[in-house]
């Protein structure tokens, strides 16, 4: 615990303008940030005597060991910048909601030659236009299902689409009415573009112009006779008005307005946010998130606002926002949420009729979430505060391990060895500290080798970084892990930096869209990418507690001489061996035996299972593809582009190894030369055609490296008989 006395700033050093500040802990990690009208007033109230603080506040200041700000212009900047950093450094002391489910919404893809209606959860995209969210995805495939009769528009995926097109025969739903199959050009591009445009507005509430249309249609069709017609305009008004009554209308005059309401209590507080689009309830969505810093009403509903419109791929801000409590000071909020619109936002308390009823029932929601997530959570937070005491009273430690990483080794009989490490905080995976590792150190099959080399290359980035921000000087050189060190430069004791890959989720900001395991697609993680300049590490920056190591007595002993070679001595070291769940510590001779009810060893196990998942998983995808290589992968200058053109025209590997440099040229973007350099890859990895003895037929065995040759030249092999001599050679 720090005394905010030994970083307190004197009073004339802290500017009286708008800015913004951050706090950071003594591993430089950005703890908290905040926003002012007056960086003096502000952070003053952070440094008076703690007993009248807050207690999280008190915790906060303690915890931290530095404090810095940024002035802007005004307060509306600072509300962005404030957002923009909470975003980026994640601190532990500031409100972060978390949606308690992964919402669907309906998703028009209109950035599409064809757009496709389907349901889509995650991150928004450029170009597609979201309606929802929803509670669940079954209402919007009911929803989508009564609309397609009267908007056939496209919702098969990709590959269908394809598949048909070269065919020429539609999917089911283009028989049975439910698509306008431009797939077999029954339909042209622009008007399948014009049904789903037709669908977008419906769905935006844009409903009765277009049931007038349709009902003055039907009056025609019937007038003239067309009575099969006017039957079918009469069934489609119908479908529609089904789909409308879905989502009843709440406001009068087709109001646009989100309602946002919160329960809290001391500890927690929950977001119930309603979207009303036309007077109807086209979504509800909620968040939840621990008051891990003193806040009101008015900043959780600041925050709230923040989430829910900051991204620039986040929700459109409509023309109301009605909230319980206004921010402090609500201008700036007010003008914030104006421009991301780009015309005016009423942002207000309702005080009475239809909105203040909606207000309510809004409410009552929120309340009835805090209690349903206090059930599920109450004997959670109990039983992790629990399993880290057991842990440290097991292992002896001074305090609870909040941070916890652990590390296993994968291979397949010797083959493609990696190495995960899982980070595990206040009992909770943290997945975006998650990293995966490839042995580059040697080859073959030593689990203690790789392990001391993982939590070698560990740590030694961690006290790289520690040089960089200059808060280790031990005398350890170093210089040579600098921005710009490439993958595979030299460190200072002359081990090479391997490549240490990551799951994709945090390391620069998910991300791309997580697998449903939490991983992606693998990048390369060279130190350049460690920034210090403005206090931002990314990767290896932040020490454990505590280091468990999936693995008996040798293991643990590795992970130990690496930490110690580096210098290393205030992190714990453990390991969970999987035969009978034994806890070995460096150095004992035997292990320590936790009970089998212990909530220690069960987080402990959770920890190791997490490390051989995560550890499997990136091993199974190195077999896999190592086994979809091709020679086209090692030819130079390659890419996927012309690699997918040269696939697409010959239709398959095979056609492309037979074909000649001339046919080759043919590809669009292939030049001579890359031809020539594409047939000899194929030459090179093909095998060698069999021998045939010519006076026989039979296919010869290829011949070895001084190895004599029978009287026709066919080559004598070892263990066969020697006509000539009737010996074995």
């Amino acid at each position: 615990m720090a005394d905010p006395s030994s970083y307190r700033p004197r009073p004339g050093e802290i500017p009286d303008s708008p800015g913004v500040y951050r706090f950071r802990d003594e591993h430089r990690r950005v703890i908290y940030v905040g926003k002012a009208k007056s960086l003096r007033q502000r952070l003053a109230n952070y440094f008076q005597d703690l007993a009248g603080l807050h207690p999280r506040t008190r915790t906060m200041v303690t915890t931290a060991a530095s404090v810095e700000w940024t002035v802007v212009s005004t307060e509306v900047e600072a509300l962005q910048l404030e957002y923009s950093w909470i975003k980026e450094y994640d601190p532990r002391f500031n409100v972060k909601y978390r949606d308690d489910k992964s919402y669907p919404y309906l998703a028009v893809t209109m950035n599409e030659e064809y757009p496709r209606v389907q349901v889509m959860r995650g991150h928004k995209k450029k170009g597609v236009r979201y309606f929802g969210p929803y509670g669940h995805a079954w209402a919007i495939r009911d929803t989508v299902d009564l609309l397609l009769r009267v908007f056939p528009v496209r919702t098969c995926s990709a590959g269908v689409f394809k598949n048909a097109s070269r065919t020429g025969r539609p999917c089911l739903l283009g028989y049975i009415g439910k698509c306008s199959a431009p797939c077999v050009d029954r339909v042209s591009a622009d008007e399948h573009r014009d049904l789903a445009e037709d669908f977008c507005d419906f769905m935006a509430g844009r409903t009765g112009t277009y049931l007038r249309r349709l009902e003055t249609q039907m009056m025609e069709a019937a007038e003239e006779m067309e009575y099969e017609r006017a039957a079918r305009l009469r069934d489609d008004i119908e479908a529609l008005k089904k789909a409308m009554e879905k989502s009843a209308v709440v406001l009068a005059d087709a109001t646009d307005a989100d309602l946002i309401a919160v329960a809290e209590d001391e500890l927690e507080a929950a977001v119930q946010i309603f979207h009303v689009r036309g007077g109807r309830v086209r979504g509800q969505r909620g968040w939840v998130t621990d008051k891990v810093e003193a806040v009101t009403t008015g900043d959780l509903v600041e925050h709230a606002l923040q989430q829910l419109y900051g991204e620039e791929t986040g929700d459109a801000v409509p023309k109301e926002v009605l909230v319980p409590a206004l921010p402090e000071p609500v201008d700036p909020v007010q003008e914030w949420l104006s421009g991301r619109r780009g015309s005016h936002v009423s942002l207000r308390i309702p005080q009475r009729g239809d909105k203040r009823a909606l207000m309510e029932t809004v409410e009552r929601n929120a309340q009835q979430a805090l209690v349903l997530h206090k059930t599920k959570r109450a004997s959670d937070l109990t039983t992790r505060s629990r399993a880290l005491e057991e842990i440290a009273d097991a292992l002896d430690l001074d305090s609870a391990p909040l941070r916890i990483e652990c590390y296993d080794i994968s291979h397949l009989q010797g083959d493609d060895v990696v190495a995960s490490m899982v980070v595990f905080e206040d009992g909770l995976a943290r997945k975006s500290e998650y990293r995966r590792f490839q042995i580059k150190g040697f080859a073959g099959q030593d689990d203690v080798r790789s392990m001391h080399e993982v939590i070698t290359r560990r740590f030694r980035r961690y006290l790289a970084e520690k040089e960089r921000t200059g808060e280790w000087t031990d005398g350890e050189d170093a210089e040579a892990v600098t921005d710009g060190a490439t993958v595979g430069s030299a460190a200072p004791d002359g081990a090479t930096v391997g490549v240490d890959t990551t799951d994709g989720m945090a390391v620069g900001g998910d991300t791309t869209a997580p697998a449903p395991d939490g991983t992606t697609t693998p990048a390369r993680d060279g130190l350049g990418a460690l920034k210090d300049e403005d206090g931002r590490p990314r990767r290896f920056a932040y020490p454990p507690q505590l280091v468990v190591v999936d693995g008996g007595r040798p293991q643990v002993a590795a992970a130990r001489r690496a930490l110690d070679e580096l210098g290393i001595d205030d992190i714990a070291v453990c390991g969970l061996a999987k035969r009978l769940e034994e806890v070995w510590l460096p150095g004992d001779d035997d292990p320590v035996v936790l009970p089998r009810t212990s909530e220690g060893l069960y987080m402990l196990q959770r920890v190791r299972d997490e490390a051989h998942r995560f550890a499997i998983t990136y091993q199974r995808a190195k077999r896999a593809k190592r086994f979809r290589s091709s020679p086209l992968d090692d030819v130079p200058g390659l890419g996927e582009t012309r690699k997918q053109a040269l696939i697409k025209h010959f239709g398959s590997v095979k056609k492309l190894r037979s074909a000649t440099i001339d046919q080759i040229c043919e590809v669009p973007g292939v030049g001579r030369k890359t031809a020539e350099t594409i047939a000899v890859a194929f030459a090179q990895a093909a095998p060698a055609a069999p021998a045939v003895n010519t006076a026989t037929g039979e296919i010869m065995e290829e011949e070895e490296p001084g190895r004599p040759a029978g009287p026709s030249g066919e080559p004598v092999t070892a263990g066969a008989p020697d006509d000539r001599r009737g010996q074995e050679t």
